[in-house]
């Protein structure tokens, strides 16, 4: 590798928007994020459904089971 051209690799606290702090190494001294593993829903188990509009009701209720209506009994056709 050729000397000088890299930038310098230090210490470095990545702080997410809930409050948590992580300590890592970076070239950028302090990042923010808006999610990290402490506030994910993968990692937490908990999920939020942000709904708009009324959609997740629009598509539960589209996708729902409904239960089996009978078939119409046909009349045989008189010729």
């Amino acid at each position: 590798m050729k000397p000088d051209i890299h930038p310098e690799y230090r210490e470095a606290r990545i702080v997410c928007a809930c409050g948590h702090i992580l300590e890592t190494r970076s070239t950028v001294p302090e990042i923010h994020v808006e999610i990290c593993s402490s506030c994910h829903p993968f990692f937490t188990g908990r999920q939020k459904l942000v709904d708009t509009a009324g959609r997740v009701e629009k598509f539960r209720a589209k996708y729902s089971r409904k239960e089996a209506k009978p078939a119409p009994e046909e009349e045989p056709v008189e010729a």
